[in-house]
């Protein structure tokens, strides 16, 4: 295994002739051309061939170098890991063809960054190569895109503000979605479909995925606040609704509390909901949202489908997190980003998670944006992709 500092690359992005992966190599070009922390860093693929289109396509420099090599391939994959410090991957499903990727990260000693909204696998991962990652000290951290950034660090976030205003952190949190402008991608739209197979084929599996606590092994919290069904939320004096990416946001929230040592509270409450407005107007359409699938319709997207560049551009997305204590404190934060979420956003999210990886000091493990990035990540967002993080008073 070659030490990390001698490695020939700070970033590989493998999957960059996806649509996914050509945006976030797009970001890396226009992002770091002219700057002097560029990345060393290269696209990787399957086909040397689409690698080369692609990077005359988003106008890369002509000696970018590629890196090929197939995701089920294990000496291949063993030997791009072996050439950089930090793997960025767009490859999902996940569940079907990430795993020989975390499996070379952890034992190979390079960090791993991912978009993944797949718990079921996650756990898998956490207790197959958790202990792997810790002893060649690689950082693995998955949901690094729409899910669960924003929701990871927002409650991050708010309970550092929390400890500074109140001295101690808020026993429950609320997250609440005000604005999303944009579509899910075809990439989440598959992992959907996966899991919700996988869920068919075992029965086991479904009660995994309804656990708020899946992914902190050997330790289970409160019951907590039920987000399955339309309720009119006093907080906001709105109509809520349930959200799709809240059942793998809130167990990465739990996650990242038990990571950094339950700095929350063992009792820590979260809940997660997309907010439809007031009157009989926002109770209706909550009701609709709760009773209409998210996936299995003739127009979803595929993979490596995606949004025009002006659909991108026009996207957004404001995420409220209301903290609240028992005596009627209050305090709110609010995460707010300027384009599509699920594409020009995730793709940006993705990048500037590589980046804080290349300065980050934290022990290897498989974590969360939360407990192994955290401020850093947050002010990189804050600087380069155009989101924001803010109190609200």
């Amino acid at each position: 295994m070659t030490p990390r500092a001698a490695r020939e690359f700070d970033i590989i992005l493998y999957g960059a002739t996806g649509f996914t992966g050509r945006l976030v190599a797009e970001y890396l070009v226009r992002q770091y051309r002219e700057r002097s922390d560029a990345p060393n860093w290269a696209m990787a693929g399957r086909s040397f061939d689409k690698l080369e289109e692609v990077r005359d396509l988003i106008g890369a420099p002509a000696d970018t170098p590629l890196v090929v090599a197939d995701s089920q391939d294990e000496a291949a994959l063993a030997g791009l890991v072996d050439r950089t410090r930090v793997v960025l991957t767009t490859v999902g499903p996940y569940q079907l063809y990430g795993e020989p990727l975390v499996k070379a990260c952890a034992t190979g000693g390079a960090d791993y960054v991912d978009l993944c909204g797949e718990p079921l696998w996650m756990r898998d991962m956490i207790d197959r190569y958790d202990a792997a990652a810790r002893e060649t000290r690689a950082r693995i951290v998955f949901s690094s895109g729409f899910d669960s950034i924003p929701f990871d660090l927002g409650v991050l976030m708010l309970q550092i503000e929390a400890a500074r205003r109140f001295g101690g952190p808020a026993p429950s949190v609320k997250g609440r979605v005000r604005v999303l402008k944009g579509r899910f991608s075809g990439g989440t739209a598959a992992s959907l479909a996966a899991t919700y197979k996988a869920e068919a084929a075992d029965s086991s599996l479904a009660a995994r995925m309804k656990n708020p606590f899946a992914l902190t092994p050997g330790f289970s919290g409160a019951a907590q606040p039920a987000a399955d069904v339309p309720i009119f939320d006093q907080a906001t004096g709105s109509w809520a609704a349930p959200f799709v990416m809240a059942t793998i946001n809130a167990k990465n929230v739990h996650r990242t509390n038990m990571l950094l040592g339950h700095p929350w509270g063992t009792n820590f409450a979260y809940d997660e909901m997309i907010l439809t407005g007031g009157g009989e107007q926002g109770e209706a359409l909550a009701k609709h949202i709760a009773a209409t699938p998210m996936i299995g319709h003739a127009n979803d997207p595929k993979p490596g489908e995606g949004p025009s560049a002006e659909e991108r551009a026009n996207g957004r997305y404001d995420v409220l997190f209301v903290g609240e204590w028992p005596d009627g404190r209050e305090l709110r934060y609010a995460v707010k980003g300027s384009c599509d979420p699920g594409y020009a956003s995730t793709s940006r999210m993705i990048a500037e998670a590589g980046m804080a990886l290349l300065a980050s000091t934290v022990p290897g493990q498989i974590g969360t944006p939360g407990a192994i990035l955290g401020e850093a990540l947050v002010q990189r967002l804050r600087d380069y992709a155009e989101i924001s993080f803010d109190i609200e008073d």
